[in-house]
């Protein structure tokens, strides 16, 4: 099957799945503010990673690319939402981009409707420094995702079976690359011990890519004539995954992805501790059921709603928002437990 048809069963299988609340953000419940002492015309939400700046943290995650027109229209069109609300949009792997220069275009197209916004690269770990400078250039992008699939991969009927020297390679792009390099996962999640593996290697950011989302395990077993049904459950859920990470000294900035479908969910992911949120299937639903204008107004919508949940918690900013008391229960609460991480430092912020 080629690359460019691998796409689009991608996009159409991902449409079609269900999408369960796997990532464990129902186990999260806000404490209660009675005296917020807020308008909601005070809060601001503004957030950044490093040098780069946010108007709001939320922004388009990885999605497509390189399947021809089709892909083209998607990126085209969350190229117009980002640019809307000035958000960030992260383009999908770009190794089609490198292997045929006919699907580049899938790609540019992103920077062409997003002129003056942020404009995250993609492309595997397996990609050498050439690679990832290529693939920056061709969207003259603020950062580069460094993603890593390893569970899709395996499942994937002809995906790679050698994942050696990836840290490795990611480090030699850090270092060598003049702008931001975020390490993401692709629904299966980034634990403590990675994130540290990853600070050292010198990212700028770590995208959690947590279970909840895009099952890509499920997504490839659909192409398999004997399914790795071992792997569809597997993985950090969203929630876990963020404290997890963002529990790294040194505290390297940590993006939510995963399973984020409102305005609670972004509240959540950044009152765990990320600085941002990403969205990607819902965005990407919304396009295909209720087209670009009603995606725009489900997306301002969702700032809205934000802006009206941080009012109720007393948090004017996004710093703010990552300070207000939380209580974890249920599976996360004993995840994290057993990981030896102590959730009542959550419960206990805000304590006068």
């Amino acid at each position: 099957m080629s690359r460019s048809k691998r796409k689009i069963d991608h996009i159409e299988h991902a449409l079609s799945m269900e999408s369960p609340r796997l990532s464990s953000m129902d186990d999260i419940a806000f404490v209660h503010n009675a005296l917020p002492g807020l308008n909601v015309d005070d809060i601001s939400l503004e957030s950044s990673i490093g040098e780069l700046n946010f108007s709001s943290p939320i922004f388009i995650n990885a999605m497509t690319g390189g399947g021809g027109k089709e892909t083209e229209k998607i990126n085209r069109q969350l190229a117009q939402v980002a640019n809307v609300f000035n958000i960030p949009m992260a383009v999908g792997s770009q190794m089609a981009a490198i292997r045929d220069r006919k699907e580049q275009q899938s790609y540019k197209v992103v920077r062409q409707y997003h002129p003056r916004g942020l404009v995250f690269a993609n492309v595997g770990s397996e990609a050498t420094v050439d690679q990832a400078k290529f693939c920056v250039d061709l969207l003259e992008a603020d950062a580069i995702q460094i993603h890593l699939n390893v569970i899709q991969e395996l499942v994937m009927p002809e995906g790679d079976r050698a994942f050696r020297g990836a840290l490795e390679r990611i480090s030699m792009i850090a270092e060598e690359l003049n702008v931001p390099v975020i390490v993401k996962e692709v629904g299966f999640g980034i634990s403590l011990e990675a994130a540290k593996m990853l600070s050292k290697a010198g990212v700028a950011a770590i995208d959690v890519g947590g279970r909840g989302g895009t099952n890509f395990s499920w997504i490839e077993n659909q192409r398999r004539d004997t399914p790795y049904d071992f792997f569809e459950n597997w993985g950090i859920p969203t929630a876990a995954a963020i404290v997890e990470s963002s529990s790294v000294a040194g505290k390297l900035p940590v993006l939510s992805t995963g399973g984020i479908q409102t305005s609670m969910d972004v509240a959540k992911s950044v009152a765990l501790g990320a600085n941002a949120a990403g969205m990607a299937g819902q965005v990407l639903k919304w396009l295909r059921t209720d087209g670009l204008d009603k995606t725009i107004q489900h997306m301002d919508q969702l700032m809205i709603e934000l802006k009206t949940i941080m009012t109720a918690l007393g948090a004017q900013s996004v710093h703010d928002l990552q300070s207000v008391p939380l209580v974890i229960s249920g599976e996360t609460h004993h995840w994290l437990t057993e990981r030896s991480i102590d959730t009542k430092r959550f419960a206990g912020r805000g304590f006068v």
